[in-house]
């Protein structure tokens, strides 16, 4: 490139460079992150980072997501039977019953309450097979005893939870008894469509004609079937299948026939612990006519609830034994009576259908996919995800304790969906983020050396986005005479030229650990030391300095056609303070170095052409490299500048030690020795072709010992 195309060197260090990225105009910081945007996420930013994202992963977020609503929607139970587990989600469903049962023992309807004065359980008891020394089935003749006399103590209702399921001596009895019953009676009845394995076919046939003989009477059949959880844990009503006989509970308080509730078991405490919720006395004291009056007034108008209470048999557990620590299972009996009490208090809340529930679930995991993809301080994200940690996790006992029924909420779920939406949406963003940043690192790697542009990537505040004063080594070249040679070729011979030209050099530059600062036509202006520093920079610089000399040699030598020569490429090299950062205007910044470190480089470059010199290296760049291959070319003064400045000339070839006595001479001559310069010049007279050699004698012999030519072109 000719110097008249160059200009000044102040104009060869433009404020921006022909390879200035594009970016929005932001005001730099070093708090954000200064490679992202300070653009607000929005709903468009998201979609557009979505489709950043691969086809395949894309895909497999989606199924993921769709999993994460399913796990939302029924981690209390599948919705269909799942091998080995039925509709058991392993983990999941023993999370959501525990959460369950935490959230009824500190509900509100956990409140303790006085004794229960509408119901009295009147239980077979340990004493009671002691006393009749029948255990199964239960004395017959004793529940008739008792029965006829609490008829005549005026009882509301009698429900007994006891099958009569198979013939006994003393059936002829009790038959008799029920039959004269003037009090409602609700009789156990099961079926083996309902009962499973527990009820035989003959017992079922026992049982339908024993209520066939209590036809007309006020003896009426109950179902007593629970449904534990499989944890055999009492959680929630039972369902009423087609065919079965009213539950007990709604059998005893009059409920409806076409009356239905599913939703939770409402279990109170007692709030003296000396007086349980219900009263209860052994059956025995009512069969026994002496006893039976005294207890009259305690069964009037009361509903009575008849049958076992033994340790080892028809024993549950409830959320409260699951949680608080000793207490003791629940007999049927008694959970008969707490729902009878329920149903009587109306206590019967509602819960969320399945449209609510799959909206929840949606909504979720639409929350934990959108935080993923957030781009905000991560504070914010953290403040983001907390939050909503916090309202999903809270929200399940903000409606146990509001009256609603949260049986079948899936708290778990939510938390689970949500996890699995913010995992699969977060790896499909960090997947389109790793492609960026691969992106980002190749394009940066065009001008940084890889290590440093994947350091920057890492911790971006290592790029100064401001501007700072560094400690630099500035590198400058040019082609003579490439501005007229292009002339000569055509428009397709100089591009692919000066790429393959510029792609070397590059090349040479970062494989140095450099940074390409630009390029201005085919100069290329190059720096170590920025952004980021190393104790080797000096040796880098050097040794780029040397292999640029080489490949530009082996290029031209290359590429030179018939009759047009590719000129030598001059090079120069300082050591100096710059300002180092990104400058530019509105919409275009570029990274670059600017200052007088710049300036004596470039300048450097230029006097090459007026030392007969290839490449020319500052003494203060030359002190700080280990390498030894330079001999001096004499003090000089560039133009613009006042201070003289030392420079050398990479002699690679050079012999060593006339390279040595050289040094040696010149430094003596410079002390004031003028005999050093007749030993010099005798030197230039055994090296005949060394141009630049004989022009730095001449230039001793001008500016004498200690003086300084003087260069008055750039």
């Amino acid at each position: 490139m000719s110097r008249r195309g160059r200009g000044s060197a102040d104009e060869r260090v433009p404020r921006e460079g022909p390879l200035s990225v594009d970016q929005p105009r932001r005001r730099w910081t070093l708090g954000p992150d200064p490679l992202a945007g300070d653009e607000q996420p929005t709903l468009q930013s998201a979609i557009n980072e979505l489709r950043k994202v691969p086809p395949t992963r894309m895909i497999v977020t989606a199924l993921i997501l769709v999993w994460a609503i399913l796990f939302a929607r029924y981690s209390w139970e599948a919705p269909v039977d799942l091998p080995v587990f039925g509709k058991t989600i392993p983990i999941s469903t023993d999370a959501e019953r525990a959460l369950f049962d935490f959230r009824e023992v500190t509900g509100e309807n956990q409140r303790k309450v006085a004794q229960d004065n509408r119901i009295i359980l009147i239980p077979y008891t340990q004493d009671t097979l002691k006393a009749t020394q029948q255990r199964s089935p239960l004395s017959r003749t004793m529940l008739s005893r008792a029965l006829a006399n609490i008829d005549r103590m005026g009882a509301k209702a009698i429900g007994i939870d006891i099958l009569i399921d198979q013939p006994q001596p003393d059936d002829g009895l009790l038959l008799a008894t029920l039959k004269n019953m003037r009090t409602p009676v609700k009789l156990a009845y099961a079926t083996r469509a309902t009962a499973g394995p527990e009820v035989e076919q003959w017992q079922q046939q026992f049982m339908t004609r024993w209520f066939a003989q209590l036809h007309g009477t006020q003896v009426q059949p109950a179902s007593v079937r629970f449904e534990p959880d499989t944890d055999n844990v009492l959680r929630r009503w039972p369902s009423l299948p087609p065919g079965l006989a009213t539950f007990l509970p709604m059998a005893v308080t009059g409920a409806r026939r076409d009356f239905s509730y599913q939703g939770s078991i409402e279990f109170r405490l007692p709030s003296n612990g000396e007086r349980p919720v219900f009263a209860s006395m052994p059956i025995d004291l009512f069969a026994d006519q002496a006893t039976a009056p005294i207890l009259a007034g305690q069964v009037k108008g009361r509903i009575v609830l008849i049958g076992g209470d033994f340790p080892d048999l028809d024993q549950f557990e409830t959320p409260e034994t699951r949680v608080l620590a000793n207490s003791p299972t629940m007999s049927g009996l008694e959970a008969h009576a707490t729902m009878a009490a329920q149903l009587l208090d109306q206590r019967l809340p509602s819960s969320a259908g399945p449209v609510a529930l799959w909206a929840l679930a949606i909504l979720v995991v639409l929350c934990g996919a959108f935080t993923a993809m957030l781009d905000v301080r991560p504070w914010v994200v953290a403040f983001v995800i907390v939050g909503q940690l916090a309202f999903f996790g809270f929200a399940p006992f903000y409606y146990e304790w509001h009256g609603i029924d949260t049986y079948g909420l899936p708290a778990f779920g939510w938390l689970g969906g949500w996890g699995l939406a913010y995992a699969a949406t977060g790896a499909a963003v960090r997947a389109a983020g790793s492609e960026q940043r691969r992106y980002a690192q190749s394009a940066l790697g065009k001008y940084l050396p890889r290590d440093i542009a994947a350091q920057i990537l890492r911790d971006p505040k290592k790029l100064s986005l401001t501007g700072e004063k560094r400690s630099i080594y500035t590198l400058f070249t040019d082609i003579e005479g490439f501005t007229g040679l292009s002339h000569k070729l055509t428009p397709d011979r100089v591009a692919s030229l000066l790429n393959a030209y510029l792609d070397g050099m590059c090349d040479i530059v970062l494989d140095q650990g450099g940074t390409i600062d630009k390029f201005v036509g085919d100069a290329v202006v190059a720096f170590w030391g920025a952004p980021i520093a190393h104790e080797d920079d000096a040796d880098h610089a050097a040794t780029a300095l040397l292999a640029m000399n080489r490949f530009t040699l082996e290029f031209s030598r290359q590429h030179s056609e018939d009759g047009i020569e590719l000129g030598r490429t001059r090079v120069g090299l300082h050591y100096g303070e710059s300002v180092v950062g990104n400058f530019g205007g509105e919409g275009r910044i570029s990274y670059t170095a600017l200052g007088d470190a710049m300036n004596a480089a470039a300048r450097l470059e230029g006097a090459n052409k007026y030392l007969k010199t290839v490449a020319l290296i500052s003494e203060e760049a030359r002190s700080r490299t280990t390498i030894d291959c330079f001999r001096p070319m004499g003090r000089i003064v560039l133009s613009g500048r006042d201070t003289p400045i030392v420079v050398w000339e990479p002699a690679p070839d050079f012999d060593p030690k006339l390279r040595e006595e050289l040094v040696r001479l010149w430094n003596a001559f410079d002390a004031g020795d003028r005999s050093a310069l007749d030993a010099i010049e005798q030197i230039c007279l055994t090296q005949d072709n060394d141009a630049a050699l004989a022009a730095f004698a001449c230039r001793l012999r001008e500016a004498g010992p200690g003086g300084a030519f003087k260069l008055k072109e750039k």
